[in-house]
């Protein structure tokens, strides 16, 4: 298959989609190593912690759909203006946080800007490009945002070690400017869709779906679940959720059509994803935090301690997605996620004064193989199993997903250590994460069909090859 010829102006709107969204997903883990620093400038110990991460969370996940549709009503560059200024004056209001409070409303701030970023990049994206150029574009818009999630450790250690945690979100503000001058250097015309309706209303269940059990998760040891200061939340959230799920049956032009989901491998790979970034999510949070506060380690030695992981994803993960193109996608995400989760058994031999060359080391490169034989044909699974006219919406769900089930984990993080972090409640953590991984890695294995065509299989391919 001939390389499809590339403009310009096709390579600039690419690389605007990658930067634009690099800081959306960078700040969803460049955080994690930067908690213990927060809590003892802020105070507030594990539930400040918690609410750090999941405050940009809960925001960034449950507003991504509304924002494709205010990407459609208003323009895809417009909505991406909006989100990099946003996103900058937030970070900037998280960077000279006095309180734990501010910081906490800055991170929700935050995530309503990051909300906007993502869907309006992929669909700068997709409205530039068409047929294979299209599915190779996203492949590495993709490969990008991956790189940012998991360089984020390394790069958040380095700053909390040298010029304090602070500069974890002041230095948000470089790429944004760049990506503005970009766009302005871009100056292409705005697409605007006819006869589009936002869904304020499921929007508006949505957040209240999410935020109000995950407020119960995380306040529920400063309360306890007797309290209706707990229960009234827990209650009212998954009321408001099953009315957003309902919502989505019955409304006209809803954020999320739940028709995809009748696309099994579609459905599959987004009950996969739930699984995986769930475990993705607690794992990334309780090392950095457990080689900080219990180990003692400095904040960039607790970053390394992950890097394995990105060194195997650079080197591997186009071979891996070369591989399930070839032989389906069904055995790397049946086998990669429970290899990874064995990588997570292995860690269970670590103490407090661990030695990290061979208590957390050998699960750390397992957990790595295993991560990068799952992504790519994920990734790949899901948006070649819809049109490339649904590409868009539907890789918003799949990200979506992938942020409430981030959301959710670290919101449970409480109940499972305890309100304390020990070498106990960390075995605990990474035995739910390791629990996690192995079932995400089942439901891939008996719920995913590989293709019969094997045009398709190449497809899929070409696409993962990306990631």
């Amino acid at each position: 298959m001939s390389t499809p010829t590339v403009s310009r102006a096709q390579r600039l709107v690419l690389f605007i989609a990658i930067l634009a969204s690099f800081v959306s997903f960078l700040d969803s883990s460049v955080i994690n190593v930067a908690l213990p620093a927060i809590a003892r400038e802020l105070g507030g110990g594990l539930t400040t912690q918690q609410w750090a991460v999941d405050a940009y969370l809960i925001t960034l996940g449950s507003l991504i759909l509304l924002a494709g549709s205010l990407s459609d009503v208003l323009g895809r560059i417009v909505i991406l203006r909006i989100g990099l200024v946003g996103f900058g004056v937030t970070s900037l209001l998280c960077a000279f946080a006095p309180t734990p409070e501010v910081l906490i409303v800055g991170r929700a701030l935050q995530g309503v800007a990051g909300a906007l970023l993502v869907p309006s990049s992929l669909a700068l994206i997709t409205s530039s490009y068409s047929g294979v150029a299209r599915a190779k574009a996203i492949g590495q818009w993709t490969a990008g945002t991956t790189v940012s999630f998991l360089a984020g450790p390394l790069l958040g250690g380095v700053l909390v070690d040298t010029v304090g945690w602070r500069w974890v979100f002041g230095v948000n503000v470089l790429p944004i400017a760049v990506t503005l001058v970009l766009l302005f250097v871009l100056k292409q015309k705005d697409v605007r869709k006819a006869g589009v309706r936002i869904d304020f209303i499921g929007a508006a269940l949505c957040v209240l779906g999410l935020g109000g059990p995950v407020y119960a998760l995380i306040e529920r040891s400063n309360y306890g679940w007797g309290s209706p200061v707990i229960f009234v939340p827990l209650g009212v959230g998954i009321l408001c959720f099953a009315g957003f799920i309902w919502r989505q049956k019955t409304a006209k032009q809803p954020l999320m059509p739940l028709g995809l989901f009748a696309v099994r491998n579609f459905a599959v790979g987004n009950i996969a994803t739930a699984f995986i970034y769930a475990a993705l999510s607690i794992g990334g949070f309780i090392i950095v935090l457990f080689l900080q506060q219990v180990a003692g380690l400095p904040a960039t030695l607790a970053a390394l301690a992950l890097l394995p992981v990105s060194v195997l994803s650079i080197a591997l993960s186009s071979l891996f997605g070369s591989l399930a193109g070839r032989f389906g996608p069904r055995l790397f995400m049946g086998l990669g996620p429970i290899v990874a989760g064995v990588g997570y058994l292995l860690m269970l031999s670590s103490q407090a004064n661990v030695d990290y060359w061979s208590q957390l080391l050998p699960g750390v490169i397992l957990f790595g193989i295993g991560m990068t034989a799952t992504v790519a044909p994920l990734t790949a699974t899901i948006l070649g199993s819809i049109s490339e006219q649904q590409s868009g919406i539907g890789s918003a769900i799949n990200n979506a997903v992938s942020r409430v089930a981030g959301l959710v984990a670290i919101a449970l993080i409480g109940v499972i250590v305890g309100d304390v972090l020990d070498v106990n409640g960390f075995h605990r953590a990474l035995a739910v994460t390791a629990g996690l991984l192995i079932v995400g890695g089942i439901v891939s294995a008996i719920g995913i069909q590989n293709a019969r065509k094997p045009a398709v299989s190449a497809s899929a391919s070409e696409r993962g090859a990306e990631v």
